[in-house]
């Protein structure tokens, strides 16, 4: 809108601070709607800020279901891993379980028999290393060779990575992507890695859980296996069952929000 002002010597002019305002807010909002769009991948989560674009991991599913999915993270030691997959058997509860490729070249025999009674097996990457810290080069060549020595004991195809210490970015979970693995992080942490009590971390994930959580554990931290049976125990009373992540997970036609959920597209 333009609005005219009486001039005594001029007859009428524009009043151009009006037309200024005007013109400037609508250029912010074109700005907006331009530049900050967000947008389901395949693969990964892909949100846009202004120029800024970053890639997010899958940490929870979307879904209705009362089904959840844990997991467990080894890099050291295993005194605990047989105990821990027989306790899951026991309760019929399928799970996850990202290795990294020294732990795999340290207990090789485990991984197969870990394999052999059907668990799900991800990379945890080949060193332990900040990833997020490494350049693309070397992200490849760490993922590629954990990949390698899964592969060769299993000869399955591994399609998981957890990235160490959970850090991650764009070119991490990028390069994950190309090599066809789905970056998966966590919904629910049961902190076993604090040394926490058993009563405590059964509370702490029973408290936290959801349809479509992904549990973090630890293959050999204190009082997990204390814990296991009586938190198993208590989400089959509230109607959960179990999942591995690779069936938990959608592999195709999704995206992933700003949370880290992920989205069956529609």
């Amino acid at each position: 809108m333009v609005l005219f002002k009486k001039s005594a010597n001029k007859g009428f002019i524009f009043k151009v601070y009006t037309l200024k305002a005007l013109v400037l807010a609508l250029c912010a909002v074109l700005l907006v709607c331009g530049c900050v769009v967000g947008v389901g991948a395949t693969d990964v989560s892909e949100v846009f800020l202004l120029e800024n674009k970053r890639k997010i991991p899958i940490y929870s599913v979307d879904t209705e279901q009362k089904v959840v999915a844990f997991s467990f993270d080894a890099a050291y030691g295993a005194e605990q891993t047989k105990q821990i997959m027989d306790t899951l058997e026991a309760h019929g509860v399928p799970a996850s379980f990202f290795l990294v490729g020294f732990w795999v070249d340290k207990y090789p025999e485990l991984l197969k028999e870990m394999h052999e009674r059907g668990y799900e097996i991800g990379t945890h990457s080949n060193m332990h290393s900040h990833m997020s810290k490494m350049s693309a080069y070397d992200i490849n060549v760490d993922l590629t060779a954990s990949i390698n020595k899964i592969e060769n004991v299993t000869g399955e195809k591994v399609e998981l990575f957890r990235a160490p210490y959970g850090e991650y970015n764009n070119t991490l979970v990028s390069e994950a992507e190309k090599l066809g693995l789905f970056t998966v992080q966590w919904s629910v942490d049961s902190i076993d890695w604090k040394g926490i009590s058993a009563e405590e971390m059964t509370s702490r994930v029973v408290s936290r859980i959801h349809e479509g959580a992904i549990v973090l554990y630890h293959n050999n931290s204190d009082h997990v296996l204390e814990a296991l049976p009586r938190t198993i125990e208590l989400l089959k009373a509230r109607g959960y069952t179990f999942s591995t992540i690779g069936n938990l997970i959608y592999k195709s036609d999704y995206h992933i929000d700003g949370t880290g959920k992920q989205i069956k597209n529609t």
